[in-house]
Formats: structure tokens, sequence, C-alpha cells
């Protein structure tokens, strides 16, 4: 199994400034044309394409041996899964509008009806019916946002898995295509108040979303008009509408500073207005409301969010509205007549709150006894003046449900129950909270859930999973796919790293630039402190991250190897050196906010290069068995990461386990293939790695 055709290596020597010399024997791989690799994977070297299809050969023979297991888990998971399932409607000016899954189907249907139910409902997207009028392989739907006039679908579509959206635009009385295309878009789809046209963000030649046109229906794309361009290339830039609905706003920003732009909805030709000049690492945006004003959601002097307040003609005398609070996020706001909802998050925990208008008293909004889980809120019709709201909450061991809340009243309605075919008892299985210390004396929490039944002997196998980027917060929500682990004696774990917000932003902020391999030392902490606790032993854990999780599971392996059987790396961003000292790539000059650039100092050079997975990879080591995936449309984290690291793995370590790598060759994204199915088939796969790696066939 581990015989395999090596990567040719090809001498690469670059010196960086003025002393440091790079060595990358597989720096051809990071083709100079790489974006056009992105649109037509013909043109990846003959040589990569050969070893990448041959490692294809090599995973699926690895997998022969455990096909059955691999149906069975497939079948497990799809049975936990309502393929018949219909949302809740949401009452718009004239019509409901709903969705709804089927059994056949793989991409769901978009429905509606007229409110005063003179005529049928009718299916206005049909996502499987679309994947075959255009007989595509892959299937990405970006928008699909009906007009205000309710006569037209504006939709965005990519059917190769890249992320570059063709907007089309249809007549939903006559149900025909209109000569409406727009290509190389964002995807997202904002409409005028007149429906005579919409807003989208157009992709630069480096797949940026730098500029915000304007569309006007029967019009020829080349005659749009710029509302707005972005000049600083680590800025990207999106439009939407107020929820007043009378004025857009226009956001740009990278990761760590906004600014905002606004205009009347009823401006034939709009001229945006700045709110507020940008500010280095100063994140605000704006909403504006009936009352008369706007309101501001910053980190300006606090840390973890405040909410301010102007008048729309006074927009520098700002007031604070809500204050901040020391290590608790606070959120945005959602308006009714009389009601202001907002979030806050600290410790992991999500909590949502309601303020009387009229009496300026604000209480949180409770549905569960339980405190680790999940809350979330949204609106059941498009009239704001109304009391009732829908809730909703989850938990790991508890399927979602939504409620229907009064606030006036203070009384609930059940709605909908995730509803398991297969059958869930949440009374067999333990929700916890646990915190570990890393090695500077910060806190780690760690949500777990597993059976009662399974015993805390220090005997468990434990998945891990994790990510740690981008003050991304994992919730501790439902996932009915787990539990194909969990009740094979599986404790499954969430580790809320440095790099995410659930501690508010200094948890965030404690892990950027050259803080970055914090987020690293917290997963080994975390491993370890469960390991102390007995919930499973050295040697007995999994992990399970993708993206920039994988970067932090590739540098795991090199810092604690022994303290893992398999690791799942899926799409891993593990070249950080090479990507980031190329800014020619997508995503490159907006994370420099995070990441640092290497191109600034040697500090920062030296810095990257000391935890870069790819440029640490050990040969004293055997690493612990890995299953790696990439695609070679993914714009996100290019197919070259991958496959260097990959390569470069099988030449360094001390090969005892099992390494698979696993490139999509046909149209597929970031998240993989598209459609339910192919969805579930994936995670069958990385299911099945973990039960046959960690020895457990059943």
């Amino acid at each position: 199994m581990n015989n395999i055709t090596k990567l040719k290596k090809i001498e690469n020597v670059k010196t960086y400034h003025g002393s440091i010399v790079h060595k990358d024997e597989y720096a051809y791989v990071d083709q100079h044309n790489i974006l056009e690799v992105l649109k037509d994977p013909s043109k990846v070297l003959p040589e990569v394409r050969k070893y990448i299809d041959e490692n294809n050969e090599r995973t699926e023979s690895y997998f022969k041996d455990v096909k059955n297991l691999q149906n069975k888990l497939f079948s497990e998971i799809k049975g936990k899964i309502k393929l018949d399932d219909t949302s809740l409607k949401f009452k718009d000016k004239k019509f409901y509008y709903w969705s709804k899954t089927e059994k056949k189907g793989d991409y769901g249907k978009k429905l509606r009806q007229l409110i005063d139910g003179s005529k049928p409902e009718e299916i206005f997207w049909d996502g499987d019916a679309e994947k075959k009028r255009l007989k595509a392989d892959f299937f990405s739907t970006g928008s699909t946002a009906v007009s205000h006039c309710d006569n037209y679908l504006a939709y965005s579509l990519d059917l190769q898995g890249s992320e570059y959206y063709t907007i089309y635009l249809r007549d939903l009385n006559s149900e025909k295509e209109l000569n409406d295309i727009i290509p190389d878009t964002g995807g997202s789809i904002t409409w005028s108040l007149d429906s005579k046209s919409f807003f989208y963000s157009k992709l630069d030649k480096f797949h940026r979303p730098t500029s915000i046109y304007k569309h006007t229906l029967g019009k020829h794309v080349k005659d749009d008009q710029l509302i707005y361009s972005e000049p600083d290339d680590t800025f990207t830039c999106s439009i939407s509408l107020s929820s007043d609905e009378k004025y857009f706003i226009i956001s740009t920003g990278n990761h760590m500073t906004y600014e905002e732009h606004f205009f009347s909805a009823n401006e034939d030709d709009p001229k945006p207005i700045l709110f507020q000049k940008r500010k280095n690492e100063v994140r605000y945006s704006i909403d504006f409301w009936k009352d008369g004003y706007i309101y501001i959601h910053t980190n300006e002097d606090a840390e973890d969010y405040k909410i301010l307040r102007c008048r729309i003609d006074n927009i520098k005398k700002k007031e604070e509205f809500i204050p901040a609070k020391k290590s608790t996020i606070i959120g945005g706001l959602d308006f009714l007549d009389n009601y202001i909802l907002r979030g806050e998050q600290s410790n992991a925990i999500y909590k949502l709150y309601v303020r009387n208008i009229k009496t300026n008293l604000e209480e949180e909004i409770k549905i569960s006894d339980d405190v680790i889980g999940s809350i979330g809120m949204s609106f059941l019709q498009k009239d704001t003046n109304t009391s009732k709201i829908r809730v909703s909450w989850e938990s790991m061991k508890t399927p979602g449900q939504i409620y229907e809340y009064d606030i006036e009243k203070k009384s609930k309605k059940l709605q909908k129950q995730v509803e398991i075919p297969s059958g869930h008892d949440p009374e067999k299985y333990i929700v916890e909270r646990i915190t570990a210390k890393s090695h500077d004396g910060a806190n780690v929490p760690i949500s777990l859930v597993r059976r009662k039944d399974t015993k805390l002997d220090g005997k468990n196998k434990l998945v891990l999973y994790f990510y740690g980027a981008y003050g991304h917060s994992i919730s501790c929500g439902w996932s009915s796919s787990k539990f194909c682990l969990v009740d094979r004696g599986f404790v499954y774990a969430i580790a809320h790293v440095r790099g995410g917000k659930e501690l508010g932003e200094a948890h965030h902020t404690g892990a950027l630039k050259l803080k970055k391999k914090n987020t690293f030392h917290d997963v080994v902490a975390a491993c370890k402190h469960l390991i102390e606790k007995k919930y499973t032993y050295k040697g007995g854990i999994c992990t399970y991250s993708g993206s920039a999780g994988g970067t932090t599971g590739a540098a795991a392996a090199n810092m604690a190897p022994e303290l893992f059987f398999s690791m799942l790396l899926l799409v891993p961003f593990c070249t950080v050196l090479d990507t980031m000292l190329n800014r020619s790539l997508p995503l490159t000059p907006g994370e420099e906010q995070l990441w640092t650039s290497p191109h600034d100092s040697k500090e920062n050079f030296e810095y990257i290069r000391s935890y870069s997975p790819y440029d640490n990879i050990r040969s004293d080591v055997a690493y612990p068995n890995m299953y790696i995936t990439s695609s070679l449309f993914d714009t996100r984290v290019l197919y070259s990461e991958a496959v260097k690291y990959f390569a470069r793995l099988q030449d360094r370590s001390l090969v005892k386990n099992v390494h698979l790598l696993k490139c999509r060759t046909k149209p597929s994204s970031h998240g993989g293939l598209s459609g339910r199915d192919n969805a579930i088939k994936e995670l069958a796969e990385e299911f099945t790695f973990i039960l046959k790696t960690a020895g457990i066939l059943r």
C-alpha cells in the first residue's frame, strides 16, 4: 500500500530579504497560470496530473476491502436525514415562500403561493430540473433572488466548482429565460425596489469581488453601470438593502478593517456616500431603521463590539446604544416595529436578547434549560408590525426545534422538529463542556458528546474537530452523521481553539500574525487534557479538520504526531509560506491581515516558515494515518497545496502508516462534489477511513 510513484523534484532556490534561502523542490507544481487551470484542468502539468491520477487510483484501492462498510455508512447517514422535508413558510407581501426536499432529488425546490390562496402553489426553482436542463456534472446555486414585484427570478450558478458565478434572469409569469446573462460574478444578487434593475459584485482577473455594478433589465451587460470600485487589493466588497428598505449599503473590507458607503434606494444614478473612513483594524457595519436612526455595530474602542447609533441627518454625532462587555461578542441587530433583537456570544455559548422599544427593557429569550447548545432567530413574515418570531434550538445531542415565539406573551409553540427517520433518543447521550489550559495559560473550551454507557476509562477512541481561523466560532449544534461514530464507541469533541471568537475577540487576535502558533498549541493542549481526563489515550485521537483547520491539523502532526492514530486533512491550507508569497492568488492579499506577509519583513518570513506544515515535515517520525483531499477547481485552497504536501510527506516521513491523497478531477468546489448523495458518499468515505484505521469494521 505504501509503494507509490514519486513526484519528480526540480531544484528551486530563492533568496528573500537579502539572506534567507528558501528551497522548494516542488515549486513548479504552483503553475504560473494556475487561475487558467481552475477553469480548464487540462492545463495541469502532465506529470502532476499523472501523479494525481495514480494517487486517486491508490486511494480507491485502499477502500476496496471495506466497500461493504462504506455502503453501510452511506445508508446510515442517509437514514438519519428526512429526505422528504418542507420548511416553514415565510409570509411576504403577496406570496408565501418556502422550500422543500424530496427523496428522489438531490438539490431541493423553492415554492410559493399567493397568500389569498386563489392559485395553487408553484415551484419557481427546481435544482434537479435545472441541473438536468443544463446537463451539468457540477451544480452550485449562488443566489435565487425574486424581484420585489414578484415577477422575475435572478439566479446565479457555478457549474465547475471554481466559484465563478454566472447570473441569469427568468420571467416567472412566462417561465422564459431572458437574455440578461452576466458572467464572472461573486454570485450575490440584490434587487432594486422598482424591480427594473439589480446590483451584483464583479470578479476581477484575480477572482476577487472588487466592484459593484448595476444591471438594468433588458440592457447588455457591457452597459452595466459601475457603482463602486475598491482600490485596495486586500479589500473585497458586497452590497445589501437596509432593514428599513430605504438605503443600499456597500460593505468593503478585509478580515480586519471595514468601511461602509450608502445611497438612497430611490436613486436612479447612485452616488454612494462614505459613512466613516476606514481605520486600520476598525471593523464596523451600519443599518437603517424606521425610527430615523443609523445603527452602528463597531469594535472601535470596544474589543468585543458595541452598538452606537446616530440620526441620519447628523451621522457624526453618535451615542452609545448597547455597551461593550468584556469577553462577550456583541452581535448585530434585527428590527421589528416595537422590538429590537440581538445576539451575544461568550464561552462558546450563544444567547438571544429582545429589547422593548417603548420601555427600553431588555431580556434574554430562553428556549431550553440546557446550557450547551445553539439558539437562532428568524422572522416569519415581511410585515414587521408583529410580536412573533421564530426561535430555533439544537444541541450536540438534540435535533433542531423551531418554535413560534410571542415576545409580548413570552410564550412558545413548537412549529417544526427535525425528524430522524432511523430514530434518535437524546437521553442516551451526554453533552459536556470542559476546559484545557494551553501552553501560555489561555483557556481552551472543549465541547463533547458521548453515549452514557461509554466509560471514561482512558480506552476510547476520540474524534476531535477544530478550525481556529478568521474569527469563526464553531457552533455546538446538531449533526446527525457524527452519531455513526458516537454509537460505535467514539467520543466526539470540538476544541474551541484560538483563531475563533468563542471567548471574545481576544480569542481571535490571540492567534493572528506572529501569534498564529497559539492555535496549534491549543489543539495539542486540548488533546493532552482529554487524555489526562481519560476521555481517550495517547495515540487514540483522530483529528477532523479542513481548509484553514487543515493548517492546524497538519501543524499539530508536526508538533506531536504520537497523539494521533489518524488525521483527516480536507482541502488543507498547508503550504502557508508559498501561498502568502504569491500575491497573484485570489485570497492572498486579503489574508495578509491574518497570517501576515512574508514580504514585509524577515521576522514575518521566518515566523511563517517556522510553522507552515509543508516546510516543517519531519524525517524522524512516523506520521499518523492521513487522508488528504483537494480539488482541481478549488479557488480557495489550490490543489497544488495538497499535492506538494503529500509529495514531501512521502519523501521525508518514516512511512509506517497509511497516507492517502484524493484530488477530485471532476468539477467540484472547496466543499466537494455537488448534490446530497455525493456529499453523503464523501462523508461515508471519510468515516470509513476513520473506522478502518481505528480497527473498527462493524
